[in-house]
């Protein structure tokens, strides 16, 4: 068997968010939310996934949304690129999903609580090497919580579980090890296997069980997450190598006003036109010019105009 990954918004929607998944994500939510403790015993999934119906993908902001037995709402989200802003975007949701309660004529005592859960396939926080992590309004000082506990955050950082199978035991392992490891694996472990839910989760998770226009759709879904990775990583190499150069720059401007004063705009605008290597080899020429007509000339014969 081969088993497509949670990772990607269209095999999240499938497991966790079409209207035959109601069970897995009870047991999902209880794991992740409260520690494996049986808190929520019925939901409501808010706009099923339908895998009959394979709409174009796009990059969405939210994967599944739930109302709970006790009419708080879940907003869960696996997110794979870390990109800008992915922290505002989590506060600006969970706070426009909060807000959205509130029809014309209705008072504030009908808002219900709002839970974000945020599956992240990179590390958030460096202050910790938890993999859950959750968040509340809290006294800066006494660190004790808002009166009315309405807003929260739960992020689980799935780079930061190490445990392998032998080692899972909890609810909360087990589940997190099949959104970390499921394409992975070539048949349900048993220690999985014993979950219902979970076993459930893999049944619908094997490619062998999907159309060929989902795996279609899944395969597009792959091919956009790679190519936006690439971008993503190109641009902070990129942006790393500009802050190299203009640290390169800084130091060489400081060598040479410390022997010829202050350096001309016009020198200065043709040294940013310098790569890096060329900034280093300039940076050794420096001891050797007895003049800034030498720093010209130099930069003559290796800017190309």
């Amino acid at each position: 068997m081969r088993f497509i990954s949670p990772k990607t918004d269209f095999a999240f929607k499938k497991i966790f968010g079409s209207s035959e998944s109601k069970d897995i994500l009870v047991s999902f939510l209880n794991a992740l939310i409260y520690g494996g403790n049986p808190k929520i015993k019925d939901l409501e999934i808010i706009d099923p996934y339908n895998a009959g119906s394979v709409v174009e993908l796009k990059d969405s902001y939210l994967d599944v949304k739930a109302v709970l037995d006790d009419e708080s709402t879940v907003l869960v989200e696996m997110q794979v690129l870390n990109v800008d802003a992915f922290g505002k975007r989590v506060v600006y949701n969970l706070a426009k999903t909060y807000s959205n309660q509130l029809s014309s004529g209705s008072g504030y005592s009908s808002l219900k609580p709002v839970i974000a859960l945020i599956i992240t396939d990179f590390k958030m926080f460096s202050e910790t090497e938890r993999v859950i992590n959750s968040f509340r309004f809290k006294e800066e000082e006494l660190m004790f919580d808002y009166r009315d506990r309405e807003l929260r955050m739960v992020f689980v950082e799935l780079p930061k579980f190490k445990k392998e199978l032998p080692e899972l035991s909890s609810l909360t392992e087990k589940w997190i090890y099949f959104m970390k490891s499921a394409p992975s694996l070539e048949a349900v472990p048993t220690v999985l296997g014993e979950v219902p839910e979970i076993e459930k989760a893999f049944q619908i998770a094997n490619k062998a069980n999907m159309t060929v226009k989902e795996l279609e759709e899944l395969h597009k879904r792959e091919v956009f997450i790679e190519d936006r990775r690439g971008e993503i990583i190109k641009a902070r190499r990129e942006g790393r190598e500009e802050g190299r150069l203009e640290g390169q720059i800084l130091l060489i401007l400081r060598m040479l006003e410390r022997r010829f004063g202050e350096i001309p705009t016009a020198l200065r605008d043709e040294m940013q036109k310098l790569s890096l290597s060329e900034l280093e080899m300039l940076s050794l020429e420096i001891f050797d010019f007895t003049s800034l007509s030498d720093l010209s000339s130099w930069l003559r014969s290796h800017v190309i105009q």
